[in-house]
Parts: structure tokens; sequence; C-alpha cells
């Protein structure tokens, strides 16, 4: 299962080699292990790419996903609050990821939502914990 792959070469950014870029890469591994086409964004005030998109968008089972990685205890900007709420209200997965094993409970909260009529609403998995309706108090 998979997409077609370009034959091209690639640049690794100094990203790739902090913690949070080798988590991205780990948790990206996961989805596309399942047959998921994952994207590694990488936005800056300097670039074309609009700020505050999530580090990886994940297209699987026809569902949308959204994931911005985080060391733990790392902290939200305020636009990346603002468009993890506007990819729930749309009915995809909002998703604030820390660890490798929170990337496979999210896995298997998806694998479960395929089968039921939850697609049709968001979710937000946010640091390991599952909510089906966006939380009142604000996300750090």
């Amino acid at each position: 299962m998979g997409f077609g792959r370009s034959s091209g070469f690639c640049i690794m950014s100094p990203m790739s080699k902090q913690p949070e870029g080798k988590l991205v890469v780990k948790i990206k591994a996961i989805f596309e292990r399942e047959g998921a086409r994952a994207f590694k964004i990488q936005a800056s005030e300097e670039s074309h790419q609009e700020v505050g998109v999530p580090d990886i968008l994940i297209c699987l089972w026809g569902q949308f996903v959204g994931a911005e990685v985080k060391q733990p205890g790392g902290k939200l900007r305020p636009l990346q609050r603002v468009v993890l709420h506007e990819i729930f209200e749309a009915g995809g997965v909002a998703a604030v990821l820390e660890t490798v094993e929170q990337a496979e409970l999210l896995l298997s909260h998806i694998k479960d939502r395929r089968t039921i009529a939850e697609v049709r609403s968001g979710i937000l998995y946010y640091r390991g914990k599952l909510h089906r309706i966006w939380p009142t108090e604000r996300l750090e």
C-alpha cells in the first residue's frame, strides 16, 4: 500500500536533528505503515506556507489528521490552537503529540473511528487524552 514516491533527493533540515524532528519522523512512520500519506509541514514567517499549520498532515482511511508535535510540556502558540480548533470543527482529527506511544494510541482511536458514525464529528487528541468536544479550558 502507499503512494508513488519520487526518485528525487532529500535535503535534511536542521529540524530533523532536533529531538522534536526525530519524533516527527517516528510518528510519520507509524501512520505510513498503516497506508497513510503523511506530510511534514515546515512553515515560517518567510516561507510561502501558512503559519500555524500542524507539523504533520495525515490522510488515513479518508480521515484528515492534523498533528502538532511537541516536546513534553511544550506550549502551543496561539495560532496553532486556532488551526487545531478549525480542524476539529471541520470534522477532522486535531492532535497534540509528545511521544510515540501517544501516536500509537491515536492510531488505535482512528481505527475505531473509521467503523462508526463519529467520522462526521471532530476529535481532539491532546497529549494522550481523547476529547469528543472542544475543551473550555485553554490549551497550552
